[in-house]
């Protein structure tokens, strides 16, 4: 037999505990199907054989919460990331710029800001935009994606119309709206210019694949699709499966379809519960590039935005204590429904109250329908009090916790948060000490979404500023890389063909220009990703390996 390719002479970390090193691979029909010494050259034929120089080598990167479709349109956004962007003067003169390429009447988006990294620590309002683009319609995202601002053009088309609950149009002390906008009233703005073509959604995917391999992510998971607060058009899932028929989708893909797009079936008493897409379809369908998982449900808000329901007021926010997106008990019946049809539930929960009604509507679910091996998840689980660690054990529950905001937004979220709530905010140890799953993610485009500053965030616990954030939280680089290969695989019930590189496993992995076990910790992010290799065949490849 010729198998398809033989890497050879690499430093391959396998993440198998049964042969955690190798020096070379072979691959067939996308899979590992051997690991050796440099003698597997002597007893394997291959039709292409790659000398890897000696270079390190560990599985490909896995992405467990991630808006790959929502960052792709983003770059073609004017970008408002802090930095460059230092204050709302430098957004307008951005806007201004943009605005001045741009035929009147059309849109100018601009995407990334947060108004924590602003000297002037507030939001651009709408007449600050009216007066650099008086003619254009101007729609500022904020980083988070829970709140936006725009200007009068756009306030003026969604005037008088009725606000989602769970939504809020912030208006100033004359009663009138000052342009900012949050969480699901952002409908309202997102109703103008939706949907979007499936063309638009298949060229977004494919430029963020191409940078998703240059970080070295062969796979990922696309957190909410289909409808909500995040969807581009009601034929999304359309808009992915011609991605991946043009072959532009270059990495693996599990996709959580939106709560709000499941409806309840007419069907077969014997059937029981079905709250489910049409057709009946359910998670789990599709194939090792492209697959529907569980589905998406959100319950509150940011702690940067100062959004997410908390049970105590945010830092210096007089009664603010957020407030749920979804009316709890819609949210308890959503799940519900959700858990009886056979979903993986994954509810993004952010704040402390959030997170405590989340558990307790999964443990109604296990109690009143108990399934085995549920492996619902708690999107982010932002602050969690000690007291709940061990429910979430007792519950099978993952948390999704995004390590790379300690570092982008950490200063945020301590300022928020205040000191004496910070050390119960995105635990990293507390969940690995009580053997509860760690996935690695990072909730592109939120933040820079390169795994190894993921993992950097994971290992240092520093935010922008240079600041601790929880210290006590830190992992080693062995627990972070876990976390972005077996812990991210093992969250999407697909730790039997990702996450370690062992025969019958997919041979995706990433060729890395220095050990990342041993660099030191303060290296781990400016570690180069040489070479990225996803079913056996060089997706990314800086050397010229192929």
């Amino acid at each position: 037999m010729r198998f398809d390719a033989l890497y050879l002479n690499g430093r391959f970390h396998t993440q198998d505990p049964s042969q955690p090193e190798a020096e070379a691979l072979a691959t067939l029909g996308g899979r590992v199907v051997a690991l050796g010494d440099r003698s597997l050259a002597d007893v394997v034929q291959a039709r292409r054989v790659v000398d890897l120089g000696g270079r390190h080598v560990v599985p490909g990167f896995n992405d467990a919460h991630n808006h790959l479709l929502f960052h792709g349109v983003n770059l073609d956004d004017v970008d408002l990331a802090s930095p460059p962007m230092r204050s709302v003067a430098d957004i307008c003169r951005a806007i201004a710029e943009r605005a001045a390429a741009t035929p009147p009447g059309e849109w100018v988006i601009g995407a990334g800001y947060d108004q924590n990294k602003l000297i002037e620590a507030r939001h651009p309002t709408a007449a600050e935009l009216d007066a650099v683009a008086p003619r254009h319609r101007v729609w500022l995202k904020h980083n988070s994606g829970h709140m936006c601002t725009v200007n009068s053009l756009v306030l003026a088309d969604i005037d008088g119309q009725a606000v989602p609950d769970g939504g809020v149009v912030v208006t100033d002390e004359d009663g009138r709206p000052n342009g900012l906008i949050l969480e699901q009233a952002q409908a309202l703005v997102r109703r103008l210019t939706y949907p979007m073509s499936v063309e638009r959604m298949v060229a977004a995917i494919g430029r963020a694949s191409r940078q998703y391999l240059a970080e070295g992510v062969t796979s990922a998971t696309e957190a909410g699709v289909g409808a909500g607060l995040l969807a581009n058009s009601p034929i999304e899932l359309r808009a992915w499966q011609e991605a991946r028929r043009r072959g532009v989708l270059g990495v693996r893909v599990n996709l959580l379809v939106a709560v709000e797009a499941l409806h309840h079936l007419d069907h077969h008493e014997d059937d029981g519960e079905c709250f489910a897409l049409d057709g009946g379809l359910t998670g789990g369908f599709g194939d090792e590039w492209l697959r529907i998982g569980g589905t998406k449900v959100f319950s509150d808000g940011s702690l940067i935005g100062r959004t997410a329901a908390m049970l105590e007021p945010f830092e210096g926010g007089g009664c603010n204590c957020g407030f749920f997106q979804t009316d709890p008990e819609l949210l308890r019946r959503r799940i519900l429904a959700a858990h009886r049809s056979g979903w993986q539930v994954c509810t993004h929960a952010i704040g402390d109250r959030a997170v405590a009604t989340v558990l307790d509507i999964y443990a109604e679910c296990q109690r009143d329908y108990p399934r085995p091996d549920t492996r619902h998840r708690i999107e982010h689980c932002g602050v969690i009090a000690t007291a709940l660690l061990d429910q979430v054990k007792a519950l099978g529950v993952i948390p999704v916790p995004q390590g790379r905001f300690i570092s982008e937004i950490g200063d945020g979220m301590k300022a928020a948060l205040g000191v004496h709530r910070t050390p119960e905010a995105y635990r990293q140890r507390s969940f690995l000490e009580r053997g509860i799953p760690l996935p690695g993610s990072s909730d592109r485009p939120v933040v820079n979404g390169a795994p190894l500053l993921g993992m950097h965030d994971m290992v240092n616990q520093r935010t922008a500023s240079g600041e601790p954030f929880v210290p006590a939280e830190a992992i080693p680089i062995a627990a972070a890389l876990a976390a972005y290969t077996t812990g991210s695989a093992y969250a999407a019930f697909e730790e039997g063909r990702k996450g370690t590189l062992a025969p019958g496993m997919l041979a995706d992995f990433v060729v890395l220009g220095e050990d990342l076990l041993t660099v030191d910790r303060d290296g781990i992010g400016e570690v180069p990703v040489l070479a990225t290799v996803v079913g056996g065949e060089l997706a990314h490849d800086t050397v010229g390996f192929g």
